[in-house]
């Protein structure tokens, strides 16, 4: 089962206690999950367009909680003000109408019952990404300021013929799972988030250890290399006595740190002291080979 689908079985059974809420949540739940037809008596009929189950299980749970079951639909659709003052059916396009949003509570159960028909999500252990594909741009605009009101920034996009809302920053999902109550999908995105950022520290941390010893190993190879090379067309000898014992201890302990080379030196010498040592070897090293090419 994927991550979507465990937030909307977790939705699915959040059902708000107050009157108000649960109209909230049905009125979404009717605009961007059901249809209004006309019957064969040329009565009104709502038919749940989406063949989710849980959308299913909800509206009827919603329907029961709210209304008496046999409740005529006229009824309804004027609780959850789809007809307008002359009792006809207002367009689906428009959206749910702001009058039931009007508490945070309400708005909540609005975004829950969007997000039962219109979203979903990635697992969070690959990707973070939450969306709503809807099928008209006042209907995502309608959800975008409705997750503002939360201080949530959510944006949208044009996707084929369908207007996308979606959030891309952990933080943001995590908030706005918390505003629609999928409470254990919350704390499940935060249990990865912190696998996937302690993961993430210690591949950094490695790979910045790796690179330092990848830049050790070179500049001690760099070291040994000068130093032949003095051996070979200067005399170690020639050389005065600190930078003379400097050049055999490198020699003798190739893989030694900077640290451990000053301990080996008679008398010790701090790091400091070892790199100035090794740097005035280089430069010597150098020197000798500018003049080498120029003869």
């Amino acid at each position: 089962m994927s991550f979507s689908t465990n937030v909307k079985e977790e939705l699915e059974t959040v059902v708000p206690g107050s009157r108000h809420c649960q109209l909230a949540e049905f009125a979404a739940i009717v605009y961007f999950g059901c249809e209004i037809r006309k019957g064969e008596n040329g009565a009104e009929e709502i038919v749940i367009a989406s063949e989710n189950p849980f959308i299913t299980r909800k509206y009827f749970t919603l329907l029961k909680k709210t209304f008496i079951i046999n409740t005529v639909v006229e009824k309804i659709l004027q609780a959850i003000k789809i007809l307008d003052e002359k009792g006809r059916v207002r367009s689906f396009t428009e959206g749910v109408d702001p009058i039931l949003l009007k508490n945070s509570c309400c708005r909540r159960a609005f975004l829950r019952g969007a997000f039962l028909c219109l979203g979903s999500m990635s697992n969070p252990s690959k990707s973070y990404h939450l969306e709503f594909v809807c099928e008209y741009q006042s209907w995502a605009l309608q959800i975008q300021q409705v997750i503002a009101s939360f201080q949530i920034e959510a944006k949208i996009i044009r996707r084929k013929k369908y207007y996308v809302v979606y959030l891309k920053e952990g933080a943001g999902i995590v908030d706005l799972l918390n505003v629609i109550g999928a409470h254990r999908a919350l704390m499940r995105m935060e249990s990865l988030r912190v696998e996937k950022e302690v993961r993430n520290s210690i591949n950094r941390q490695v790979n910045c250890e790796a690179a330092n010893i990848t830049k050790t190993v070179n500049a001690a190879n760099k070291q040994i290399e000068d130093i032949e090379y003095l051996k070979k067309h200067y005399g170690l000898l020639n050389l005065p006595e600190g930078l003379r014992q400097m050049a055999e201890v490198r020699l003798e302990h190739p893989e030694s740190s900077l640290m451990e080379l000053g301990e080996y030196l008679n008398p010790p010498v701090g790091k400091s002291g070892v790199n100035h040592r090794l740097r005035k070897l280089g430069e010597l090293a150098e020197s000798l080979r500018y003049k080498e090419e120029k003869l």
